[in-house]
């Protein structure tokens, strides 16, 4: 497991296929581009030419890598998936990033994978013993194995034979040398969307790959279907028990790009209201309306809006820090967050500050923020978060510190408010993020996303982790899905 290292959410991976396209590979290369928000550690593409299989995968961005000619004709065909990573589960290195390929009896399979297995120890466990022998520490690689000893005869039921092993958080796009395939949880925990571009289907964690390779949203794939691209057409079947949909409530807060499409709404649509919502809850007289950014500007915005209260940048990020301070000096790593970010010290000064972000995670980089604006000058500095205390794990696919080190799980507001050194400290309660995601118009029956983040209600409880297989088979044995 990659430990985690940062006061932020962590993405949790990007996925992108295109079927039928003479510059696949290409397209493919655009939409990883697109997507590189969700993961930098590394990319990689595999390409089907009608006879053969090919791969180039890279260590680090998609631009680095995938933007000249030479490395895209090593791509050949008319059908391509495309990876960007960043590992939730197994280390940093070059076997581990996807898509991967596996020559099979019933013929050649790539598979990319978004999320995160949580019964994926066990079953490899049980795969070692039954002769498997892995190349990786991925728990995709499980997926790629389960299909592989799976004794049905056709492929689609070697799948969903496979699927039915499989817990936890995940879409997959796999592509055979017939089919191009989108599936997606039976939760529908993580993303995947449909698109079309003239007579290519196109699979993409966002809406936002398919804008740049000016695709057509279709839809998204719903929770516990898997669809069937062959010969130009679209089929769909839903193999598993029907469940409420409950995806990952970090898809709006954070994750997908501001100007993705979730439920025919842009993302920074979501945010803004968060915003509005959390203005609505707190009555508090200040100068100022700053966000901690770019985090924290859409919500920054709906706040100001709401409030009616001056916006400003009272921070500016410096955008390309990441790049440069990979491996910095003590003495310069020293200096913290002015690394990444700094303050307009005459719009701060003798002000009175709301600051606004989207989240609150371990809350070091708060406390540098906060401290930061005090010493530029300003007279107050209260922070306001756009949802709720994060206080709970995840298991899906979103790396993030241990149920120890949230700082909401292991302090009072109070002590919160203390730690970061702030005048005052709110978060947006639940019945406000509802209402900004869903709106007030309708009945809000909890839960109707994955938000165990703030309360702990797991779609596949976190103890299933441990029983694994167990559960899932005496699950399937009395005809009830574990799911």
């Amino acid at each position: 497991m990659k430990r985690y290292n940062t006061d932020k959410l962590r993405e949790e991976c990007g996925i992108f296929g295109v079927s039928n396209h003479e510059d696949a590979s290409a397209l493919v290369a655009l939409g990883l581009h697109a997507l590189q928000h969700r993961g930098q550690e590394g990319c990689g593409i595999v390409s089907y030419d009608g006879n053969n299989y090919h791969s180039e995968k890279r260590q680090g961005l998609v631009g680095d890598h995938f933007t000249d000619s030479l490395t895209l004709k090593k791509l050949p065909g008319k059908f391509a998936i495309g990876h960007n990573r960043y590992s939730t589960t197994g280390e940093t290195s070059l076997r581990n990033i996807q898509p991967f390929f596996a020559d099979l009896h019933m013929g050649g399979l790539s598979v990319a994978h978004n999320g995160n297995l949580t019964n994926a120890l066990l079953l490899r466990e049980t795969l070692v013993k039954g002769g498997a022998i892995f190349r990786t520490t991925s728990d995709t690689e499980t997926i790629v194995q389960l299909i592989a000893k799976s004794v049905r005869e056709k492929f689609l039921d070697k799948l969903i034979d496979a699927l039915f092993q499989i817990q936890g958080g995940y879409s997959l796009v796999l592509m055979t040398n017939k089919k191009l395939i989108g599936v997606r949880d039976p939760f529908g925990i993580r993303p995947l969307v449909i698109g079309k571009l003239k007579n290519s289907y196109i699979f993409a964690s966002e809406t936002c790959a398919l804008d740049i390779v000016g695709a057509t949203f279709i839809r998204e794939v719903e929770n516990g279907e898997i669809i069937i691209i062959e010969n130009n057409k679209l089929n769909s079947i839903k193999p598993f028990p029907k469940q409420k949909p409950r995806p990952c409530v970090f898809e709006y807060i954070y994750f997908a790009r501001p100007d993705s499409l979730i439920k025919n709404k842009c993302a920074y649509e979501y945010r803004k209201k968060l915003g509005c919502e959390l203005a609505k809850e707190t009555d508090l007289k200040a100068d100022l309306v700053v966000p901690v950014p770019d985090s924290g500007v859409p919500a920054a915005l709906g706040y100001a809006e709401q409030s009616r209260k001056y916006f400003e940048l009272g921070l500016i990020r410096n955008h390309y820090v990441g790049r440069t301070f990979i491996e910095p000096s003590q003495n310069i790593r020293s200096l913290g967050v002015k690394l990444k970010l700094s303050s307009t010290k005459t719009i701060v000064q003798n002000k009175s500050i709301i600051l606004i972000d989207d989240s609150l995670v371990r809350g070091t980089t708060c406390h540098k923020i906060v401290k930061m604006l005090y010493e530029s000058g300003a007279k107050e500095v209260h922070v306001r978060i756009a949802c709720p205390e994060i206080k709970y794990p995840d298991f899906y696919g979103v790396d993030m510190p241990s149920k120890k080190e949230l700082l909401a799980n292991i302090k009072s507001n109070q002590e919160m408010c203390d730690y970061i050194q702030a005048k005052s400290l709110k978060f947006l309660s639940i019945k406000g993020l509802y209402s900004a995601l869903i709106g007030k118009e309708r009945n809000i029956n909890y839960p109707q996303f994955s938000d165990h983040y703030f309360t702990g209600d797991y779609p596949i409880k976190p103890h299933d982790n441990l029983k694994g297989m167990k559960i899932k088979q005496l699950s399937l044995l009395s005809g009830k899905s574990s799911n």
